[in-house]
């Protein structure tokens, strides 16, 4: 849930990416903080322990405009991808205003797909977030593999229902990223709108 900062006028609002392991979520977050200028965000933080890393940033964009008044800072969280670390996961999904759900083309993860996507709906739910009350992007990384999944098979498996807004993306070189991000920014900022 996005915080308030009255002294700063500033609403801050919480994006995290989600997906199975080695999917291209830490390179989303490398690249946006890489272009982002300095004077806008905060330092990448990593947290890691002896098997698992987390990694976060704040910034404050350039062009999404401000909420009656107050400007807006995001704050973009990754999760491990590894599905044993299941508590960290929960506890970086807590206060959530925005996800990126970021997929992998490649043929052996379809089933990461799945399990992660199921797995992000088990959390949110454990949490009292129904996924319908959450803005969620799906980022279908890595288009560039020569054996890429096609679109509509991912989709099938981690968005049956066809209700998320989806991006292709090659994170690695800068691809679908800024794209993916302004959008579920874009979400965020609509919802909170609405709720003010």
């Amino acid at each position: 849930m996005s915080t308030i900062n009255f002294a700063a006028r500033e609403i801050n609002c919480k994006i995290v990416y989600y997906g199975p392991g080695m999917s291209g979520k830490t390179t989303n977050l490398k690249h946006v903080f890489s272009k982002v200028p300095g004077h806008l965000r905060g330092e990448m933080v990593s947290l890691a322990t002896e098997d698992e890393r987390t990694l976060f940033f704040d910034f404050l964009p350039l062009d999404l405009g401000t909420v009656q008044g107050f400007k807006t800072r995001f704050h973009l969280y990754t999760v491990p991808g590894q599905v044993f670390y299941n508590a960290s996961r929960k506890l970086i999904l807590r206060g959530v205003d925005g996800i990126v759900f970021v997929a992998d083309s490649a043929p052996n993860r379809l089933r990461a797909n799945a399990e992660s996507m199921r797995n992000l709906r088990e959390n949110l739910q454990e949490h009292g977030i129904d996924v319908r009350d959450v803005p969620i992007v799906l980022q279908i990384n890595k288009r560039d593999l020569p054996d890429a999944l096609p679109l509509s098979m991912i989709r099938a498996v981690v968005d049956p229902r066809q209700e998320l807004m989806i991006f292709e993306a090659v994170s690695d070189k800068g691809v679908g990223v800024f794209e993916t991000l302004k959008t579920v920014s874009r979400l965020v900022l609509e919802r909170l709108s609405q709720n003010k």
